[in-house]
């Protein structure tokens, strides 16, 4: 059945790309879309052909796959009913960079080739929403992201403004005139060995401060996918978070831009959640990218609307007794065929691979892991008590080496009694007490405990022969994670602190190892937990509410023929 052009022009609205335009400008691009069908595993093009077409999907699903010499082929997206593919070769006049094959039977809206550059001339709002798109999907290409799920995509990624970058640049871009005072000093007042000394290092410096903010400014994304909205920050050497929230828990999406900003046409995309906010912060046109980010959160609720519709049907025949239809092949099945995900390299830290196997910094007891703090903070709470042990054991040596070289002297005597030196047996008492410190130190660092296993987080922090806490949480009730990595030696050593809000508290797994593994397991853990409770609470409702209909359908059907008796004995 064709595609009219109301439904066309509502299904334009919702896609970003189309925003600010007037209704009268989304009716003469719907009547120039053509309407096209590709049947499951179909392809639409493939690479190396030519540029000649825009597409939007209006049903179904597409991946992307590209090939490379020597190695197999790479997904780069996958697509979805509302997504659009095909304006980086138009936009920049070059081949197809990938084969796109249907995962589903899937209906597109095609705009041919002249009727997009056309459109690209001659609508500034829609070439600014669709090179602010490209920018971001061309980041995502270079990008790879190791927390990533398999079977997540991203839809947007943005970097700060390079204005802030400018900002930041300004004052060592003023200092750099201290090595040239220096050097000019040294050709013509000063011609001493010091002051161009003084002048190479004070260029050093200045140049490796400039590519330090340079390379921090760039480790900084902000990142919505198909499932969570994300914040990395990085400062290089020094501190490393990441913060997301699920697309579930977004409730509204704003702007925040100064004067100077709204010139520049640069600001804020305030993300807020149930538990607070995540700021893109001074992102470029973000009054487009609020609305790419709106757009990817409706969808997910209005996709979770529509199978649960789906589902209620399917429990409404069951009470009737009819057969439903046959579902369509679920575009899974497509996806299975995908050359499967190379597995993740986890970053090894020197001492986790010293010390993984005998202090088990991690490690999994059926369907539970157990994590441990980091073994740099074992050392340096027990660096006393390790020296003191080696401080008494080198003395007591020490001094039995010298009980060794005196004839009348023993470390035992039995002559007269049985008597220990006096300073063999303090410094063995001494190593005796430290042993038992130490100890204290290794026992008391592996009894905390951060716990994750089916159902909910624990944090257990237990003294030796002291007091147990004991903090649970349920992994549903968690809103949301962020991990911080900070300074030196947590970069080094790859540890930090995992945050999870749970209601208007925090639990912290603190100075673990590798902080992003382990958010990424709590966070599959509380998806896979909320999942399955969400489905059986909305089964048993489905099954209830479709009783009820069911009842009344049969009643009214029964109340029906009832009245129609009545009618006809009294006729």
């Amino acid at each position: 059945m064709p595609i009219g052009i109301p439904a066309r022009v509502a299904f334009l609205k919702k896609i970003h790309l189309f925003y600010g335009l007037e209704d009268d400008e989304l009716a003469v691009i719907a009547e120039k879309l053509e309407e096209s069908s590709v049947p499951k595993d179909g392809v639409v093009f493939k690479q190396g052909d030519s540029a000649t077409s825009f597409y939007l999907i209006y049903g179904g699903s597409v991946r992307i796959m590209r090939r490379t010499r020597g190695r197999e082929d790479i997904q780069l997206a996958r697509f979805v009913k509302g997504d659009y593919f095909g304006e980086m070769a138009l936009v920049a006049n070059r081949p197809r960079s990938g084969t796109v094959t249907a995962l589903a039977d899937t209906s597109l809206l095609v705009l041919s080739r002249q009727h997009f550059q056309q459109l690209y001339k001659e609508a500034p709002q829609l070439r600014l929403n669709l090179e602010l798109a490209i920018r971001s999907r061309n980041l995502a290409q270079r990008l790879h992201f190791k927390w990533l799920r398999p079977d997540e995509v991203i839809y947007f990624v943005a970097r700060k403004h390079p204005i802030v970058l400018y900002q930041n640049l300004i004052f060592p871009t003023v200092m750099l005139a201290l090595p040239l005072v220096l050097f000019y000093g040294w050709l013509t007042l000063a011609p001493f060995a010091i002051v161009l000394l003084a002048a190479v290092l004070s260029l050093f410096v200045i140049l490796a401060w400039m590519a330090w903010l340079i390379v921090d400014w760039g480790n900084d994304y902000y990142i919505v996918t198909d499932q969570r909205v994300v914040w990395l920050e990085k400062v290089v050497g020094i501190y490393d978070s990441r913060q997301e929230s699920p697309l579930s828990t977004i409730l509204s999406v704003g702007i925040e831009a100064n004067p100077f900003g709204r010139v520049l046409d640069y600001g804020d995309v305030v993300v807020r959640t149930f538990v607070g906010k995540i700021i893109f912060n001074n992102v470029i046109h973000p009054d487009q990218a609020s609305h790419m980010v709106e757009e990817y959160w409706q969808r997910t609720r209005e996709t979770a609307a529509g199978m649960e519709k789906e589902a209620m049907k399917d429990a409404l025949r069951k009470q009737l007794g009819i057969t439903p239809t046959p579902p369509a092949p679920a575009p899974a099945a497509a996806v299975a065929k995908l050359p499967a995900p190379r597995p993740e390299r986890k970053r090894q830290s020197l001492l986790r691979l010293l010390g993984a196997n005998t202090l088990k910094l991690r490690y999994e007891s059926g369907d539970t892991v157990i994590y441990r703090k980091h073994w740099v903070v074992l050392i340096m709470s027990a660096w006393l008590p390790v020296l003191s042990v080696l401080g008494a054991s080198l003395l007591f040596l020490y001094r039995l080496y010298q009980l060794a070289l005196l004839p009348d002297e023993a470390f035992i005597s039995f002559s007269g009694g049985v008597s220990v030196d006096a300073w063999a047996g303090a410094m063995l008492v001494t190593l005796a007490v430290t042993l038992g410190w130490l100890g204290y130190r290794v026992l008391d660092w592996s009894n905390d405990k951060f716990i994750v296993n089916a159902e909910q987080i624990i944090d257990v922090d237990r003294q030796p022969f002291g007091t147990e806490t004991r903090n649970a949480a349920q992994l549903e009730n968690i809103l949301g994670t962020e991990y911080r990595r900070i300074g030196i030696l947590g970069n080094i050593f790859n540890y930090g602190t995992v945050y999870i809000t749970v209601g208007g508290s925090k639990l912290a797994f603190e100075d673990v190892i590798d902080p992003a593994a382990v958010q990424s397991d709590i966070d599959r853990r509380r998806m896979a937990r909320t999942a399955k409770k969400q489905q059986v609470a909305v089964t048993a409702e489905r099954e209830r509410m479709a009783e009820w209909l069911a009842t009344y359908h049969r009643n009214a059907d029964e109340l029906r023929r009832e009245e129609e008796k009545r009618d006809g004995e009294s006729g």
